[in-house]
């Protein structure tokens, strides 16, 4: 290729239920595209409601990645790195040689998607979460969007289209209103195919210069978040830090820069996000990708980046999500050395 492109993916060990049937799906999407495949395992113990990786899904995600690379020749596994050395190298080539932090204030990730980003083998990088599914199926898209990357002064970074494409290219009130949030009214740009003039990034999907990110951004800021979620963080034992997508898209729209999702020629490529956890999602997934794969999906799905109740009944995750609430997070937290204690005695009974 002329400019190599590495397609870069996070995945963890509790990712395993999804990633045998997405990444899978992702690399035929993608791998033919790109010059480079890098699968970033992250092993990080992770605290809060992200809970602690167990053993039987490393050993089926070691195993399920050990496959696609043995498949697609292109691919490669690259674990996280958090030597000092390491840490050093990832925060002088995005932070400006500021310290940088391992977690966000939720828990989630932050050090592990710099690492995967400083990692890769080319400057340009399309990056993905482990659980995002691709439509359309374009293999021109990746060539499309590094043209406007290249002919657009105003624009950090490119993604997909979020959500399959309505029929007149016009985004739902909701979907507005959502993006509208990051700083701004989605537009549309005269491109030759559908595309939005978006405020802000996201980390779950991107593709960005990584030589000119940082220099772009004066070095990416790393910020506090908002009272609350700092104080909920030292309870939990997370860093006091905003997630990076927020401070990096706040830095954006001070600096008058730009996220331009398209949809490119032909079927072009867009993408959906399941945003919850459930045993009906589970059993649905195999052929949730097959029909985002085929694009049999309804209307009400359209112009919705967020995977919605059109395709997959949610009701019991959001009855989840519900009780988990945070005092009642705190609760268990409060009581689990009790039973951790308690199971102890019980196995050390058991072993008399």
């Amino acid at each position: 290729m002329s400019n190599p492109v590495t397609f870069e993916i996070t995945v963890s060990p509790t990712d395993w239920r999804h990633a045998v049937h997405v990444l899978p799906h992702q690399l035929r999407q993608w791998a033919g595209q790109v010059d480079d495949v890098q699968f970033t395992l992250n092993l990080q113990q992770r605290a809060g409601r992200y809970g602690t990786a167990a053993d039987e899904g490393l050993r089926t995600l070691r195993a399920l990645l050990d496959e696609l690379c043995e498949r697609h020749p292109n691919a490669h596994v690259v674990e996280v790195d958090t030597s000092d050395a390491a840490r050093a190298a990832v925060s002088e080539r995005f932070l400006g040689g500021r310290p940088v932090p391992l977690k966000n204030h939720d828990g989630g990730p932050y050090y592990s998607y710099l690492f995967g980003w400083h990692a890769a083998r080319n400057d340009l990088v399309l990056h993905t979460d482990s659980d995002m599914l691709f439509g359309g199926g374009s293999q021109a898209w990746v060539g499309e969007a590094l043209e406007v990357l290249r002919t657009r002064d105003d624009v950090l970074c490119t993604a997909p289209l979020p959500g399959p494409p309505t029929a007149d290219g016009v985004l739902p009130e909701r979907v507005r209103a959502q993006h509208a949030r990051m700083g701004g009214e989605p537009r549309r740009e005269p491109l030759d195919s559908l595309a939005y003039r978006l405020h802000g990034c996201s980390t779950r999907l991107w593709l960005f210069d990584r030589a000119t990110l940082s220099r772009r951004l004066g070095g990416m800021p790393v910020e506090a978040p908002r009272l609350r979620s700092a104080l909920r963080a030292r309870v939990e034992g997370n860093p006091p830090v905003e997630l990076p997508e927020k401070s990096m898209s706040r830095r954006m729209n001070e600096l008058g820069l730009y996220r331009v999702d398209l949809l490119g020629s032909g079927a072009g490529m867009w993408s959906v996000h399941p945003t919850m956890r459930s045993e009906e999602f589970y059993a649905a997934l195999p052929e949730l990708v097959a029909r985002v794969e085929s694009g049999d999906v309804p209307d009400a799905q359209r112009g919705d980046y967020d995977l919605n109740d059109s395709m997959v009944d949610w009701t019991s995750a959001r009855e989840a999500l519900r009780r988990q609430t945070w005092p009642r997070r705190l609760a268990r937290r409060a009581t689990r050395p009790v039973l951790q204690r308690a199971q102890q005695v019980q196995r050390a009974r058991a072993a008399r």
